[in-house]
């Protein structure tokens, strides 16, 4: 499925990059333009928990029998109680430094737990590399943020609230203390676990009710159901082109022969062309050497959120060069309505992510993965796998999916920066070596 690089090199320790602000000039001087940028920008207000915040029905169309449960940890059971206080926790700005951010700052319900943005804005106005993922649905990923840091819930919670442009605490410990001066979180902790609050047990909380998001029952599942009314028959064509000359389904499905109708990935990792023309990644590579080696999981979340080694994507977790560049295959139910879309949010519409995947979009990339190829489809095969990308959408964003859907087309129409049709009707261009380091 990915590029087999044949080069052997060894990732050494060039410029290090142990701190922000720490990287060559160049990243330096883009880290201080940055900086200036970040300035201008204002956090939104903490989204409040309304009705698309409540835990969701366990008996969904297209929710496989047991499939939630299965995917429980054993050692983080789900009780209502846990469930209501990472509610609350979720929704909290207390547990970010300046008291202005919360989980639900960058996964807000009424946006598909999704902020809308392109990169996401933490305290004091500082934004991030990345784009928020959606919530929905995140119990069954296999690994957890755009590069797979972090294997668990659990886990992933627990980053944001340290990271210094997202919520800014100076420890876990720190944020614990804050909750734990609060009446009400000291009697709810002590009667969900029995003991007062601390870090793990609140990790555990706001896992347990992130795990409570589940988004299926779209009109795709009944029409895989058996009513093939559900669909139209633009997102029927759509559903076969995405199977066949669309190629989506050499990542969003199990195996090219095994269509995966739950989840739409294969739970690995692809470079696909996004940001590899803006980076110089073997040099960001080399820069990324020793921090890597350090296995320090809080550095290494700073590299992936506040520096231009955000670009390497799943190397920074693997040290494998066939990983330079690449990032995880995302979930595409409700994918309609969580853009802007790819892992840099750099492309503002669905007809923007066709429009790179039909050009084959290789030029300049030694570690392209080896299933990206112009793919010669025509702007009605486009306009079908959109449909077809329209239909994931469950009934609790139907509304916001017509209205996006609606914007989106419209913008398709007068702007198109990524179609390319001589690269898409072209041959596959000659994958450049990589540079040697």
């Amino acid at each position: 499925m990915r590029v087999a690089v044949q080069t052997r090199w060894c990732v050494t320790l060039v410029l290090a990059c142990l701190t922000v602000g720490g990287c060559a000039s160049s990243t330096g001087e883009a880290d201080r333009r940055g900086a200036t940028r970040q300035a201008t920008l204002k956090v939104a207000p903490i989204p409040k928990a309304g009705a698309l915040a409540r835990p969701k029905s366990l008996r969904q169309i297209g929710l496989p029998d047991g499939a939630a449960l299965a995917a429980i940890p054993p050692d983080n059971p789900q009780t209502p109680e846990k469930i209501a206080l990472g509610q609350k926790l979720f929704f909290d700005g207390r547990l970010s430094a300046d008291k202005t951010v919360a989980c639900s700052t960058c996964h807000d319900p009424a946006r598909a737990f999704t902020d809308g943005r392109p990169l996401s804005i933490g305290i004091h106005g500082r934004t991030g590399q990345r784009n928020a993922p959606t919530i929905l649905n995140a119990l069954f990923n296999k690994w957890q943020f755009w590069d797979g840091r972090a294997k668990t819930l659990e886990e992933q919670a627990a980053l944001p609230i340290v990271n210094t442009v997202e919520m800014g605490q100076p420890s876990l410990d720190a944020a614990v203390a804050r909750i734990a001066a609060i009446g009400e979180y000291q009697r709810a902790f002590r009667r969900v676990f029995g003991r007062p609050p601390n870090g793990p047990d609140l990790l555990r909380a706001i896992a347990s009710y992130e795990r409570t998001q589940l988004a299926f029952d779209s009109p795709f599942d009944h029409y895989i159901s058996g009513d093939k009314n559900a669909i139209d028959a633009s997102a029927t064509r759509g559903w076969i082109v995405f199977n066949t000359r669309g190629r989506c389904n050499k990542c969003h499905a199990l195996t090219e022969d095994n269509r995966d109708t739950t989840n739409f990935t294969d739970n690995d990792f692809h470079n696909i062309g996004i940001g590899i023309i803006r980076h110089n990644v073997a040099a960001l590579a080399r820069q990324a050497g020793q921090l890597i080696n350090s296995g320090d999981s809080g550095a290494i979340d700073n590299a992936a959120i506040q520096t231009d080694m955000s670009a390497l994507g799943r190397f920074l977790i693997s040290k494998k060069e066939a990983d330079i560049a690449a990032f995880k295959t995302p979930n595409l139910r409700n994918v309609l309505v969580t853009g802007p879309y790819f892992h840099d949010g750099s492309q503002e519409t669905l007809w923007d992510v066709m429009d790179h995947y039909n050009k084959g979009d290789g030029l300049h990339n030694p570690y392209l993965d080896q299933d990206i190829q112009p793919l010669a489809l025509t702007e009605k095969d486009i306009d079908d796998v959109v449909a077809f990308l329209a239909s994931l959408t469950s009934p609790d964003y139907k509304e916001l999916g017509i209205k996006e859907l609606a914007r989106q087309r419209a913008l398709s129409r007068t702007t198109r920066p990524q179609r390319d049709t001589a690269r898409a009707f072209g041959p596959k261009p000659p994958r450049p070596s990589p540079t040697s380091p």
